[in-house]
């Protein structure tokens, strides 16, 4: 059993009941001295009936169901990509001016033996993890860290690899006066200069400025249930129809999934997901992300200095293709 289950896959859920059910009844009967019952083959009937059924409903998921998944409590988060990827990790922190933004880690690790830098938000799994990182909500003191360990890492040749997964900045009044709008926006400027290989990783929630204060890459992936939009489906809905349970229809609105950015030419490839999501095999989707992104690196590391930043700005100035129609 793989839950906590969204709504939407309630028939996979009484499904996959039903198998262990007659799991465990095959089990209890196995040292029977009168015989066991033979259950194989219903177990195997409905195995393949599960696998045809999840296909069926994860092939046609919608904006608003990708979005669940993204949240799932269960999907993988940047710490545990760093653990399943990566080895040698020194966390560093501290943005050298105010305090050490736990939403947002960092530090040098090896992928494949190759040192990089590892930075992106962490959410926390339960409520004493998710108070203490902030849901994975930066303050101005995060963005700051991470572009310094950005620039340390540029200064030393190290490539960046950065996992985005927040449901947006901290909006509060400390963050404000701290100079939120300004961390961020120093972020864009000084990201589009650094002269190392730069990896962005959607993997998860991609809310807002939250997002892109980390997000300037050479490369922009996104996994496959993942979502990355100026605003996310609730506050959207609030703007617009003043009801936030009017997310779904929100969602499709803003066309937030990989799909869409992928044709929107936002991003630059789509990551697969195991069926289900990422949470459902954690160490298959962390052996996926790892190839890409050593993909990735081998082509971005052809580059000298001067092509890797000339097609770095090149890609952001020419995003935001449109299509418009004037009436006579």
């Amino acid at each position: 059993m793989n839950g906590p289950y969204l709504d939407f896959e309630k028939p996979i859920y009484e499904l996959e009941k039903r198998i262990s059910d007659l799991k465990d009844l095959a089990g209890r009967h196995v040292d029977d001295p009168l015989g066991g019952l033979e259950l194989s083959h219903e177990i195997e009937a409905l195995e393949i009936k599960l696998e045809k059924l999840s296909l069926e409903i994860y092939s046609k998921l919608s904006r608003w169901q990708r979005v669940q998944l993204a949240r799932h409590p269960r999907r993988p988060c940047t710490l545990d990509y760093v653990s399943l990827m990566t080895t040698d990790f020194i966390e560093l922190h501290g943005d050298r001016n105010f305090a050490d933004d736990k939403a947002i880690v960092g530090g040098f690790a090896k992928i494949d033996g190759k040192p990089v830098l590892v930075v992106g938000q962490q959410k926390g799994r339960d409520t004493k993890q998710k108070l203490y990182r902030n849901f994975g909500m930066p303050h101005p003191e995060g963005y700051r860290k991470a572009l310094r360990l950005m620039q340390i890492a540029s200064r030393f040749g190290k490539p960046i690899i950065v996992l985005i997964d927040t449901p947006g900045a901290f909006p509060g009044i400390g963050a404000e006066e701290r100079g939120q709008a300004e961390a961020i926006a120093r972020n864009l400027r000084e990201m589009t200069r650094l002269r190392v290989p730069i990896i962005i990783n959607v993997i998860g929630e991609g809310a807002s400025g939250g997002a892109l204060g980390i997000g300037v890459g050479d490369k922009v992936f996104m996994l496959e249930n993942s979502w990355y939009s100026v605003i996310s489906p609730e506050g959207c809905a609030a703007i617009l129809w003043r009801d936030s349970a009017k997310a779904p229809e929100a969602a499709e609105a803003l066309k937030l999934s990989a799909t869409d950015l992928l044709e929107l030419k936002v991003i630059d490839k789509i990551i697969p997901e195991p069926i289900g999501g990422a949470h459902k095999d954690p160490d298959k989707q962390a052996l996926i992300l790892k190839e890409e992104i050593l993909n990735a690196l081998d082509e971005l590391e052809k580059l000298n200095q001067e092509e890797l930043i000339e097609r770095r700005i090149h890609k952001f100035r020419v995003m935001g293709e449109y299509l418009s129609q004037i009436e006579s």
